[in-house]
């Protein structure tokens, strides 16, 4: 059995943010020295969960609306390599998001500062880690299991891919920003999910993966037996949208910013982020999300 051990204590939002390609980060503001019984409520927690024999670190953020009697939908965001789950809430604007909408946002930290995902980092079970979260906060947090949502960029992005396929049934749609559906766990033809996963997805056009990260949408939607669906007007210029529904009923929203390399397009904070993108991915993958429960 799982061993549950949390610390929770106030976190500040602070400026700054690491990025992949940045220079290294130090380590996570540490925990408190007393161990307390996790007491679901609002504000940042830092909380860990043993899973696999290993410690797994994550950062909770509860808005100041949550309520513990009530179900909440939930966000996983997952960070690129190198990075940590506090880098990325700085980057990304989630937690402000979550204020106004009134969700719950988890950022788990990978081993070594990496996930295991499609073409790197490490040999943990990321997946397994992924549901093990899952459970635990829907269990504890009264989480709503119908509206479990993955969003990541870059090493964190292809990681969302992978649970989708291999967690299939345990979320209801993915967010994927500068990742992609690629290697060569990817490439095989019976690698896709069992269960309607709805995807969205930012890809630049200036990005060094982005032949790599269209080839990889084009083959989950031909898994999927995804149609053309016809799409809204251009989201702003220099951004082309596409959309599909698939044979599941899932959907896939494919934006290609065209003049954005390795970034997410409206952070306005770090090395990784890309303010003048013409769209905010952060804004359009909740909405997405809100739109897509889990399907049966």
């Amino acid at each position: 059995m799982r061993r549950i051990v949390a610390w929770c204590v106030s976190l500040g939002l602070l400026g700054g943010v690491a990025a992949c390609g940045d220079s290294p980060r130090g380590s996570a503001p540490a925990l408190s020295a007393s161990t307390v019984t996790q007491v679901p409520g609002p504000g940042q927690h830092e909380l860990t969960l043993e899973h696999g024999g290993t410690t797994r670190r994550y950062r909770l953020h509860a808005p100041a609306g949550y309520d513990p009697n009530r179900p909440s939908p939930l966000v996983i965001a997952l960070h690129p390599y190198p990075g940590d789950g506090l880098s990325l809430s700085r980057m990304v604007g989630l937690d402000e998001l979550a204020a106004r909408e009134n969700f719950l946002v988890a950022y788990p930290d990978g081993i070594n500062r990496g996930f295991n995902a499609l073409v790197c980092c490490g040999t943990a079970d990321d997946v397994g880690f992924l549901t093990a979260l899952t459970e635990h906060l829907v269990s504890t947090w009264r989480v709503d299991p119908d509206r479990v949502y993955l969003t990541g960029m870059s090493n964190g992005g292809d990681l969302s891919f992978r649970a989708a396929v291999e967690a299939s049934g345990r979320f209801a749609a993915i967010g994927v920003v500068s990742g992609g559906f690629i290697g060569d766990r990817a490439a095989a033809d019976d690698y896709a999910p069992s269960r309607p996963v709805s995807v969205i997805t930012f890809i630049g056009g200036q990005d060094r993966y982005v032949d790599d990260f269209r080839t990889g949408i084009e083959a989950w939607q031909r898994r999927l037996r995804c149609a053309p669906v016809a799409p809204a007007p251009p989201p702003a210029a220099g951004v082309v949208l596409t959309r599909a529904r698939c044979a599941d009923g899932s959907d896939v929203e494919v934006y290609l910013v065209e003049q954005m390399g390795h970034a997410w397009p409206g952070a306005t904070a770090g090395g990784m982020a890309a303010p003048d993108a013409g769209v905010v991915a952060t804004e359009l993958i909740w909405r997405f999300f809100a739109a897509h429960p889990r399907r049966a």
